[in-house]
């Protein structure tokens, strides 16, 4: 799947995509969105109730 994904890329933006770069931009997002909900979490944010 990584694969795929970084041939992906690399066509869409003509840039040569490295899979460790990848996984490195993929790791700080994912570890960044679990900071936002743990945030929203401990003010007392419903997210469910809040976005729909």
């Amino acid at each position: 799947m990584m694969a795929a994904l970084e041939k992906m890329l690399s066509r869409s933006t003509g840039m040569n995509v490295v899979a460790d770069e990848l996984k490195t931009i993929l790791i700080f997002c994912g570890v960044g969105l679990l900071l936002s909900l743990a945030a929203a979490m401990s003010y007392g944010l419903n997210i469910a109730t809040d976005l729909f």
